[in-house]
């Protein structure tokens, strides 16, 4: 009986190795890689940045409410004192705290300062920043004893009225009797006789208004007063023939225009001084560089 015949025995097989076992990936389609994500730096620096922003922002925003609230302060502050110099203005002139309580009249000579205080007194009881300034000036202006005046205010409620008198400085004849008048013509008062220690002022129909007038004035003014004491009388028609009396005595002065009268003053005080017990004569000094005394 035959034995089956075995198959040829196949050569032994290699063992696969550990490179052949691994499975082979596919090879997958190339696609464009997406951007790669910033580099750490760049990141740190966006983020610097961004501080650096939100620190300026805040910085800004203080920086303006600061602003904002001094201007607030100083427009409240303004409006504070505003508000308080309001209230002063206000206490000043309404509140009769500083009305007027005393009127003092200072100044005053000839003129009697009971009335001219009595004159003014309408105001009492004003405030001070109210007093009517007009109604003053007509009130002093009825004295034509005044030449000029000055008001003071002195708080809490005084009035102060400094009075600058007119000057008399001759005596005019008229038919009512004899006229004082200053140097500007003004008539100070009228006596129905004649006042003593003034000249007899000799003017024509123009009166104050003529240049003898006003001649005789500015001589007046330039004698010294131990001189203008022994004047008895004074005449004028023009600037260039005034002429003087002396009192007590029989003398008089050819004085001539009334131009450089304070030199001729000064020769004529001088002749005084040596010719005045010497009787009657006439002093002329019309020309200063040749001033005599005629017996």
């Amino acid at each position: 009986m035959k034995r089956p015949e075995r198959p040829a025995a196949q050569p032994a097989q290699k063992p696969p190795s550990r490179d052949e076992q691994r499975p082979v990936a596919p090879i997958a389609s190339r696609e464009p890689r997406p951007p790669s994500s910033p580099k750490p730096k760049a990141v740190r620096a966006a983020r610097t940045a961004e501080r650096v922003k939100q620190r300026y922002e805040r910085a800004e925003v203080r920086r303006f409410t600061r602003h904002s609230r001094r201007r607030r302060i100083g427009w409240l502050t303004v409006l504070a004192i505003l508000g308080m110099t309001a209230a002063l203005i206000a206490v000043a002139v309404f509140s009769p705290i500083l009305a007027l309580r005393e009127i003092r009249i200072e100044g005053t000579t000839r003129l009697d300062p009971t009335v001219v205080t009595e004159a003014v007194s309408g105001q009492l009881g004003t405030p001070l920043a109210l007093l009517d300034e007009r109604r003053l000036r007509d009130e002093l202006g009825q004295f034509t004893g005044i030449r000029s005046y000055v008001t003071e205010l002195v708080p809490p409620g005084t009035l102060v009225i400094h009075i600058v008198e007119r000057t008399p400085l001759g005596v005019v004849v008229t038919p009512s009797g004899f006229d004082v008048v200053d140097a500007a013509g003004v008539v100070l008062e009228t006596a129905p006789v004649r006042p003593d220690a003034l000249p007899l002022l000799q003017v024509d129909e123009s009166g104050a208004e003529g240049a003898g007038f006003a001649a005789m004035v500015e001589v007046l003014i330039a004698l010294p007063p131990d001189v203008l004491a022994q004047v008895e009388s004074i005449g004028a028609r023009t600037r260039d023939d005034v002429t003087l009396t002396l009192a007590g005595s029989d003398q008089r002065v050819v004085w001539g225009s009334a131009t450089d009268s304070d030199r001729k003053a000064d020769i004529l005080a001088a002749l005084l001084s040596r010719f005045a017990a010497a009787g009657p004569g006439e002093y002329d000094v019309s020309a200063p560089g040749s001033a005599v005394f005629r017996r």
